[in-house]
């Protein structure tokens, strides 16, 4: 399946090059960082390698105090969106991203993003402090802009026409990181009713990811869920969640979420399929990934490292690969294959992959990987 799906990739460059995406709402600051456990000199010190370590450090100094040292690695462009639009690009679609990047100016982590895509903003960006360790990592958000995107802000700033012609035409439309952009009900809502009735045209992709909802209300997830299976009537939706979130939208629904094995977790999945009618759902744990599509339920083994170069944006850059086969007309089999070569390639170099890259990553799997 690798060697076949790398050939129909490979043969699709030119068509690639021609397909559009719309792309937003979200705009972030990050700062990867890494948490010290023993300084051994200045220039060297040993990393608290997972979670649980971190968590029991912090424990420790209940009713004590502690200090806690960061290492920052690296500051770039954050946020689902941004991350999700800048993979697109590197496939080569033609990408629009509509966000919160710096107003009345880029900020500058965003300036070689917005040589590979069209790029409008319309307040400043959150900040994230990302600490990353070998299992995981623990976002630390600073959310206070996020309030200005919203529906009025983006018919001020950005204009309702120009909003109306890209969402109405582009190939792929992605609205993703709901949890955060606490407006985003509001602005489906609004597009719902103001711009989707008037669409015409075939029917094209809309890609949604809610982004970690623990922290929103049952009655705001619900309320969500719905919208997005409004969106079904105009587009072929796509819902992508991680692990974690699959288990919060299935509590929601109320499907069984005990089961976190892959049997369990396609289980899982196909259930919350049944309750939210959109075209597929997909779940993405580290190692594998899933989907409950029209043509029925796919896993799919990835290129899991256990030693990753970075992980925040592995989830993004998986739907940008996944998002890229939906384009394609490929199953959701090869879908999944295509979202996990491209998250594979990622953890391992730090860089969103070319079309070329993911073809040469499907020929030559990594050693060790299933």
């Amino acid at each position: 399946m690798r060697n076949e799906t790398a050939a129909e990739l490979q043969a699709a460059i030119e068509r690639v090059s021609q397909m559009t995406a719309f792309i937003g709402l979200d705009g972030f600051v990050d700062e990867i960082l890494h948490v010290v456990d023993k300084r051994e000199s200045a220039e060297k010190y040993q990393r608290l390698a997972t979670i649980a370590q971190f968590a029991d450090r912090l424990a420790a100094a209940a009713g004590r105090s502690t200090n806690v040292e960061l290492v920052s690695q690296i500051t770039k462009l954050g946020g689902n969106g941004p991350i999700m639009a800048n993979a697109l690009a590197s496939f080569g679609l033609r990408v629009t991203y509509l966000g919160i990047l710096g107003y009345p100016n880029l900020h500058p982590v965003f300036a070689e993003f917005s040589k590979r895509a069209q790029v409008f903003s319309i307040a400043e960006p959150g900040y994230t402090d990302a600490l990353e360790f070998e299992d995981g990592k623990i976002m630390q958000g600073k959310h206070q802009s996020l309030k200005q995107m919203n529906w009025e802000n983006i018919k001020a700033r950005f204009g309702l026409e120009k909003f109306s012609a890209l969402f109405g035409t582009a190939d792929l439309v992605g609205f993703v990181n709901w949890t955060m952009l606490t407006a985003m009900s509001a602005i489906w809502s609004a597009v719902l009713s103001e711009i989707c009735p008037l669409m015409k045209g075939p029917r094209r992709k809309l890609f949604i990811d809610l982004a970690d909802p623990e922290k929103r209300t049952a009655e705001d997830i619900s309320r969500a869920l719905e919208l997005v299976a409004a969106f079904q009537q105009h587009f072929d939706v796509v819902l992508g969640l991680n692990e974690k979130e699959g288990h919060e939208i299935g509590a929601i629904l109320g499907v069984s979420t005990g089961n976190s094995s892959p049997e369990g977790l396609q289980a899982l999945c196909k259930e919350i399929h049944n309750r939210v009618r959109v075209d597929t759902v997909i779940i993405h744990p580290t190692a594998y990934a899933m989907a409950s599509g029209p043509d029925g339920a796919a896993l799919v083994q990835g290129p899991f490292t256990p030693k990753p170069k970075i992980t925040t944006g592995a989830g993004d850059h998986f739907n940008s690969g996944f998002c890229l086969g939906k384009l394609l007309g490929f199953s959701s089999e090869r879908c999944l294959l295509t979202g996990v070569a491209t998250s594979g390639f990622y953890v391992r170099t730090g860089l969103s992959p070319s079309v070329d890259d993911l073809v040469a990553m499907m020929r030559n799997w990594p050693i060790g990987a299933a």
